[in-house]
Order: C-alpha cells, then structure tokens, then sequence
C-alpha cells in the first residue's frame, strides 16, 4: 500500500531538485563573472612574498592607488620587511610631508619618518567622500583579507573593465550601462564608481620589467596581500614548527609505549 505514496514521493523531490538546480544555474547565469584564479607565491603552506613583486607594487599602489585609497594600518619602515634597506625607505618618503603638531600645538606638516603610517590622501571621510561622489573610497590595509579569494578578485577588478563600444547590447540593456558608466565584469553589479585605475605603461618600472595592464595588476596585489597580512611568513614557520615538534613527539612517544609494553610480555 505504501509503494506508491513512495514512489510519488521520489518523483515529486527529483522534480523539485530539478527546480532547483535550474534556477542556480539561471541565477549564476546572470550573476558576476567568478573571478579567474592565479598562482601565488605566497599561497600554501610554504608561500612566501615575492619581494621583487611586492615592491613593484609598492610603486604602483604610491603612483597610482595613492591618489585616492589609504593604507592606515601600515607603516612606511614595514617596507623594509620587503628586503629595503632603511636609506632606501627614507628615499622613498623624502618628498612625502605628513600633518603633525609644532611645539605650541599648532598644526603643522612636516617631512614623513619611517615610523609614520602611510599618509592618507585625505583628512577625513567626509572629505574622501565628497571628492568622490559622495563615497569615501576604502582603505586597502586589509582589502586582500576582507573577500573570499581576495587576490584573485583584486587582479580580477584591476583587469576586468570593459570600454562602452566593447559591450554587447544586450549587456548594456541588462544593466542599463550609460557612455559614463565604469563596467566591470567582476565587480557586483557590474556598473563600478571607480573609472579604470591602470593601463598598459601607467608606471615605468624602476627594475625595467615590463608594464603591462595585467604585470602591474599581479604586483600591486601582491603588495596588497603582504600589507594585509606582513606576518604570514613567520606564521607559517611557526606551523611548520610546530607540526615537526609534533610528529617527533608522537614518534617518541610510539617508542616508549612498545619499549613499556615488550616490558609487559
């Protein structure tokens, strides 16, 4: 009696699955881009920095990301961490002034000392947000952090706009994109306030390396990724550490519970 109430049953739950499945896949269908995924040196258990890398991007995120994104939870001597010397920091910095108090505690600005935190290009968030259409543009200290896949979706924004003439009509009726409008393939929504920060050559390079759109996507990055997380290195020693401390200890201890047992028999 109860074989056809079953067997409905089943019926009914693979339509529903197949209900369901139809509309994820309509959803991801019209939904953002994933982002591609790359290799980075710092991924894995033995990831480290590539400081080449990381200091290039250091000198894209100060040509170009300065001019509107902070970096407040860093500091200027954190950059010898990346293998420069503290002449070389202070090389960097020279023509960088910072607000302070004189010694009558009126404000003043003076030249920035490597244990300043990055100067932010703005006094506040109301005035970043009113030099930028009313939204303050947010600090990259731990942008790499804050999303899942982090590096892969910073290339990904950097590299992802796509120029009004290059869209489809149909992208621009989905999403109403107008000639002003920033369209990016990955950002959500797709329409992005920010215009496209890098093209190919928008820094030279002091190394020579190549400037290309997507070389100064992967560098600053990978800046990013090491000024989001400056410790990870030691972090993943001491893991490492540890695990072999651990596996010794389990051995030793292997040892001496068939050493005590032999005792037994």
């Amino acid at each position: 009696m109860r074989k056809p109430f079953a067997r409905k049953f089943l019926v009914s739950g693979a339509i529903a699955l197949a209900a369901l499945a139809t509309g994820t896949v309509a959803i991801a269908a019209g939904g953002t881009e994933p982002p591609p995924a790359n290799k980075w040196h710092f991924q894995g258990p033995f990831g480290t920095f590539d400081r080449a890398a990381a200091q290039r991007g250091y000198q894209v995120y100060q040509e170009v990301c300065a001019a509107c994104h902070s970096l407040r939870l860093v500091a200027y001597r954190n950059l010898m961490d990346l293998g420069l010397t503290e002449n070389q920091v202070k090389g960097l910095i020279k023509d960088i002034t910072v607000p302070d108090l004189n010694d009558d505690g009126a404000p003043i600005d003076r030249p920035a000392r490597p244990s300043d935190r990055f100067k932010s290009p703005f006094p506040n968030l109301a005035a970043a947000a009113a030099a930028n259409n009313g939204k303050a543009p947010p600090d990259l200290s731990v942008m790499i952090k804050a999303r899942a896949n982090g590096a892969d979706y910073m290339h990904a924004l950097l590299t992802g706009y796509v120029p009004y003439d290059k869209l489809t009509p149909e992208q621009i009726k989905e999403f109403d994109v107008k000639k002003d409008d920033n369209f990016n393939k990955y950002f959500p929504g797709h329409k992005i306030a920010m215009a496209a920060p890098l093209s190919d050559d928008k820094v030279t390079y002091a190394d020579g390396t190549k400037a290309t759109l997507s070389q100064q996507a992967s560098d600053v990055t990978e800046f990013l990724a090491w000024a989001a997380e400056p410790h990870m290195e030691d972090r993943k020693r001491t893991g490492v550490r540890v695990i072999l401390f651990l596996l010794a200890l389990a051995g030793l201890m292997y040892a001496v519970k068939r050493v005590v047992w032999a005792d037994k028999h």
